[in-house]
């Protein structure tokens, strides 16, 4: 009996066994990379940065493994919304393009200006957005660090040792690029080449910025790899497509044939297109258009007043950076936002 009773045992702790090991399946990862999640970035199985032969650093890139039935898994190539504690959105990718010299009322809503027109419809409109002052190179310099700098004139060159939106975005962990329409080559720093002006390329003129982040708008990323994009990029047209010296109808279509794909891609990948202007035409109070369209924008016409620094201000808060110059005394947008 007893021979028996010690079988049965050794039986019942043998299928034990077998039922934990069965029942234990290896746990799922779900929760990402800590540190990325909590930065507004979407896990992916590898979180390192590539750098692209162009200088700009690659979003990363998620690479699926087949699984034992031989199939592989899709992966999720829309990053979700994410916000901060603020409750301010904060996109996967920002866009910001920069035009000239024209006010509020000789471009929302005039016939020259249908597809602007048509994003302020579709985005956040701002009905009092004002520049800080005139010309246009005092205006480029308050929006990319908050400050002037003393400058006040369209004079060249200029050097700068402070810190700015670039290098703020650098040193938290994300990435910076500017884009300009005609340069000539990455990294260049003269002050003209054709309708390439280095008055409306801020960053160049900052030793904390890196010049591979200076880059010729035709370095763009096409619409199959908008998610290869640095975190947060400024697009300056050259003197004939930013409305300076050409036609507000000019500017606009250049506007829609290369930033519409852009557009239509943001609305589903947590991303968001700002387009601003440096200053008005000359006209009282310095009015300007500014407009957000993305995915994390409530659509609707906002009457408070904003300018430069403020749009600046929202920037650092989405990515929380150090309030730069001017930008520390003003709030961040907050009423536009899904």
């Amino acid at each position: 009996m007893k021979k028996y009773i010690s079988a049965f045992t050794c039986a019942s702790v043998l299928l034990l066994l077998l039922l934990v090991a069965c029942g234990s399946p290896a746990q799922a990862v779900t929760s990402g990379n800590a540190n990325s999640a909590q930065a507004g970035r979407t896990p992916a199985t590898s979180l390192a940065p590539t750098a692209t032969r162009s200088g700009r650093t690659s979003a990363a890139l998620l690479t699926p493994t087949a699984t034992r039935t031989g199939r592989t898994p899709v992966a999720t190539v829309a990053p979700a919304l994410t916000s901060t504690a603020q409750g301010l959105p904060r996109p996967a990718h920002v866009v910001i393009v920069i035009e000239e010299n024209h006010s509020f009322r000789n471009v929302i809503g005039s016939g020259s200006a249908p597809y602007l027109t048509s994003l302020a419809n579709r985005g956040a409109l701002f009905t009092n957005s004002v520049a800080i002052t005139h010309p246009s190179q005092p205006n480029y310099l308050a929006l990319f660090s908050g400050s002037t700098h003393g400058i006040s004139s369209d004079s060249c060159p200029h050097t700068f040792t402070s810190a700015n939106l670039a290098s703020e975005l650098i040193a938290a962990g994300f990435s910076f690029g500017g884009y300009s329409e005609g340069l000539p080559k990455p990294g260049y720093t003269g002050c003209t080449k054709g309708p390439y002006a280095r008055k409306h390329n801020p960053w160049v003129n900052f030793t904390t910025v890196p010049s591979r982040a200076n880059l010729p708008f035709s370095r763009f990323p096409n619409s199959s790899h908008f998610s290869s994009l640095p975190t947060v990029s400024f697009i300056i047209p050259n003197l004939n497509d930013d409305m300076h010296n050409g036609t507000i109808r000019q500017g606009d279509t250049w506007l829609k044939n290369h930033l519409a794909a852009y557009v239509q891609w943001a609305e589903t990948h947590n991303s968001l297109l700002i387009v601003t202007w440096d200053e008005n035409d000359g006209s009282p109070g310095n009015q300007i258009p500014t407009l957000f369209v993305g995915q994390m924008v409530k659509t609707g016409r906002y009457s408070e007043r904003i300018n430069h620094y403020t749009v600046l201000r929202t920037l650092e808060a989405m990515y929380g950076l150090p309030a730069l110059g001017n930008s520390a005394h003003l709030s961040p947008i907050t009423d536009c936002w899904r």
